[in-house]
């Protein structure tokens, strides 16, 4: 079934999985979740052009329409199919903090000198990884593609679909705790994209200065290694405070380039030297990356610096967790001078820990020299502050809050879960100037 199916995407125009998306000539997925069935609009799919429809309901009948077991693993086979039958180099990332921006500059990178497939958007997941090696053409020469996780298995279970020959964990810290179990599911989960790689005699890139990183590297032969210091043939140094990441890049000793990046957070550095790393292991040269990394402007709420009025707001509002918080704190607090307003929104999927983060955060927080500190949702209201803050139970009375009273002149870190809905504490602070 899989090769005929294989067979059939060949002379298709893609897949789909959303019948408001469907382009005429695609295959259509009916992929089922909590609260939809894509089984019910598969004769409607045919209708508007579709292919052929992929269900597992076996009371939908008709020509072209293909009845499995179930579609999601079908679409998934697929996906592993066409990526063995294209044999094209696939660079596995995961990580807890920075796997997309890292993704994105690498993907920049070797986008300088290779056709490249990379994964768009946020889908890093069971259903978003086939569908990113699904759009995988003979044209492409490298694919880098995105692994996200929230419980042990899914790396395990996403590598598997997209068979990495290369392979890079950004770092292992507090991240979907509830999920993975605690900090030793996560260590657990994350490094199954290491032991995928070790299977199959594939290649590690590791920064060799994460202890945490490299004691699960088994003595394993094939490891590239990096560093943010000078213990290894690549490495990079922050070369000025500022509040864009400015950093020397070495190589073999020898400094090779300053490069000016339009990314905040020193926390950065890491994923720029791993990228800098597996460009150089694709033999892309050194002006290439240089040009690469400074011409890459980051967006999606990650990193990003934003001029609003007489502010400057530091937009890290994608997603949060404990080690990303605490990074992101730090960097407010050394990288940047004059007025500091700090507004936090809950980091969320902690389980059990997530009253002692969240009260760690606070406590971090009183140390730090600030003017306004507002934190939103409901965890921040069960920690204990040492100092004045204004503590909102979500960002729409955040965003209230904000458009009746002017900030100026300041310096604003937004940053929260995505759940927490950050963004509209951002048109609050927008809405007034």
């Amino acid at each position: 079934m899989i090769a005929h199916l294989h067979s059939l995407f060949l002379s298709s125009t893609g897949v789909c999985t959303d019948t408001r998306k469907l382009i005429k000539g695609n295959i259509y997925f009916a992929l089922k979740g909590p609260s939809f069935d894509g089984n019910k609009f598969a004769l409607q799919a045919m209708q508007n052009g579709a292919l052929a429809a992929v269900v597992d309901d076996s009371s939908i009948k008709g020509e072209n329409i293909y009845l499995v077991e179930n579609v999601l693993t079908t679409l998934q086979h697929l996906a592993t199919y066409h990526r063995q039958a294209l044999k094209t180099p696939v660079i596995g990332l995961t990580g807890s903090n920075g796997k997309t921006t890292t993704k994105e500059l690498i993907s920049r990178i070797l986008g300088s000198s290779y056709n490249v497939l990379f994964t768009e958007g946020n889908l890093n997941n069971h259903i978003g990884v086939p569908l990113t090696l699904l759009r995988l053409n003979s044209e492409h020469q490298i694919a880098v593609i995105e692994m996200g996780a929230n419980h042990q298995g899914e790396i395990q279970e996403l590598s598997k679909i997209a068979m990495p020959n290369f392979g890079l964990i950004t770092n292992i810290g507090k991240a979907h705790l509830e999920g993975f179990g605690g900090i030793d599911g996560v260590i657990k989960g994350k490094t199954e994209l290491y032991r995928h790689l070790m299977e199959n005699d594939g290649v590690i890139f590791c920064r060799r200065n994460n202890e945490l990183l490299t004691k699960n590297l088994n003595h394993y032969q094939k490891v590239i290694f990096y560093s943010t210091q000078p213990d290894v043939c690549i490495y990079g140094e922050i070369s000025a405070p500022a509040s864009v990441v400015k950093f020397n890049w070495f190589e073999n000793h020898n400094r090779i380039d300053e490069i000016t990046t339009h990314l905040t957070g020193d926390y950065n550095l890491e994923n720029l030297v791993a990228a800098v790393c597996i460009g150089r292991y694709f033999n892309v040269t050194p002006e290439k990356i240089k040009s690469a990394i400074e011409g890459y402007i980051p967006e999606n709420q990650r990193s990003q610096i934003e001029i609003s009025g007489s502010n400057t707001i530091i937009i890290d509002a994608y997603n949060a967790n404990p080690s990303s918080m605490e990074a992101a704190l730090k960097n407010l607090s050394e990288n940047y001078d004059g007025n500091k307003v700090i507004i936090l929104g809950e980091m969320l999927e902690l389980g059990q820990d997530a009253n002692a983060e969240h009260q760690h955060i606070v406590d971090l927080l009183s140390s730090m020299e600030k003017d306004l500190l507002i934190l939103v949702g409901e965890n921040f209201l069960h920690t204990t502050l040492n100092d004045h803050a204004l503590r909102f139970k979500t960002s729409e009375d955040a965003c209230n809050y904000l458009q009746n009273h002017a900030i100026n002149e300041s310096t604003i870190l937004v940053k929260g879960s995505r759940g927490s809905k950050m963004e509209k504490v951002l048109d609050g602070i927008r809405n007034h100037n």
